[in-house]
């Protein structure tokens, strides 16, 4: 959930899906970055620091790209993920400003259930994608990307104004927490000891606030970007680095970065804003017609509901589409080709699957050529190799869902 993209060298490590304005060696930096409040735990544990959308986070440790990776598929890893936008929507209109903006259901969200939605704007492109948790304090928490930031921040302040001045009762908190990402098959596990909730009453996309390894006033998210089971830790400042080292603690978790974040969720198919979605790509042709609420497409009361709804119906030229390929790796920016070597569309993200030892990819086609199974060729580094247009994810989910 703007921006160009190309292949950018971060450190040695070649970061394909990460827009230069977002992510770059620190020494090419010419402003003044964030620091998350685990900044010197990453230096103290081998980070190898990187500017990312204006903030100093690890790109990776002391381990490859690849171990670390495997490593969060097959044991669990902790990521830093404070960078993101939180905030608090307030007031008894909350629902009614957040869905102003967003193409979800938001109503409909029971108590501490969440969401995957998308801000859009009335052409219907997509501003960011981000995630709304209904909770039962009375208030929405919502967690946005840090590369939209200052967008997403002055959208809702905009509207929140407009409300105001209608006599809504409505307000925004932006939180200060940390976010703490624990993801992978051991994940639930490790946390477990670590709380007094049972977390197998949590399932994929609800939240609750608990006491962590002794840090209080934690929201706890089932949820993720790496297609594992997992969550997301909303800690208080003052607790961030006592949590992150009680974790450490368990010979299940490593310290994991930009890099291992990047290829899991390409792996697991999932969407980086700047890439593979953006202002200038609808929810139907970036495959995400799933997060339109049923009743919000009868209502048409989103922004972009006139170009949206009649997409569903087919009425779209492009869809994102997954990629295979054996060869050199595709990256953001190789032309797709049909078998008559016409270009037909564009490689948004790609790099090798350490999990598949093989080459994979996103990127936009014409419908006549979406479907699974459909040869075509990219270019690569000049040369024309096949691929094959592939389901995803690439890898199967592992969100835990109550049986």
């Amino acid at each position: 959930m703007q921006r160009a993209v190309s292949v950018v060298a971060c450190l040695g490590f070649r970061l394909q899906a990460f827009p230069p304005a977002l992510c770059r060696p620190l020494s090419c930096a010419q402003e003044v970055l964030r620091r998350t409040p685990l900044y010197d735990f990453h230096l103290a544990h081998g980070g190898k620091m990187v500017a990312f959308a204006g903030w100093s986070l690890p790109v990776q440790y002391r381990d490859s790209h690849t171990d670390s990776h495997l490593h969060t598929r097959q044991h669990c890893s902790l990521f830093d993920v404070s960078h993101m936008l939180q905030t608090k929507i307030l007031g008894s209109d909350r629902v009614k400003l957040m869905e102003s903006l967003v193409v979800g259901d938001i109503a409909e969200l029971r108590p501490n259930q969440g969401t995957l939605s998308l801000f859009t704007n009335e052409a219907g492109g997509i501003l960011d994608d981000l995630i709304v948790t209904n909770t039962s304090e009375g208030h929405l928490y919502v967690v946005s990307n840090a590369g939209c930031w200052e967008k997403d921040l002055a959208l809702m302040q905009d509207k929140l104004r407009e409300l105001q001045n209608q006599g809504r009762d409505v307000g925004l908190e932006v939180l200060d927490n940390a976010l703490l990402a624990l993801q992978g098959p051991t994940a639930a596990q490790v946390l477990q000891a670590g709380v007094a909730d049972d977390l197998r009453k949590l399932p994929f996309m609800t939240s609750a606030v608990m006491e962590v390894f002794g840090v209080s006033g934690c929201r706890v998210t089932r949820c993720g970007y790496t297609g594992e089971d997992g969550v997301e830790i909303s800690v208080p400042v003052a607790g961030a680095v006592h949590l992150a080292t009680a974790l450490l603690k368990n010979p299940e978790v490593k310290l994991a970065g930009l890099a291992a974040r990047d290829s899991l969720r390409l792996e697991a198919g999932l969407c980086l804003y700047g890439n593979d979605i953006n202002e200038h790509t609808t929810p139907v042709e970036g495959s995400l017609s799933w997060t339109l609420g049923k009743r919000r497409r009868a209502a048409m009361d989103f922004p972009g509901a006139k170009v949206i709804v009649p997409q569903l119906k087919g009425k779209v030229q492009r869809r994102r589409v997954g990629l295979m390929c054996e060869g050199a790796p595709m990256r953001a920016h190789s032309p797709i080709l049909n078998m008559e070597g016409i270009k037909i569309g564009t490689v948004t993200s790609g790099c090798p699957s350490p999990s598949l030892k093989k080459n994979v990819a996103m990127g936009y086609v014409p419908c006549e050529y979406s479907r699974p199974g459909t040869m075509l060729l990219v270019e690569v580094r000049r040369k024309q190799q096949m691929a094959v247009v592939s389901k995803m994810p690439f890898v199967p989910t592992n969100y835990y869902t109550l049986k």
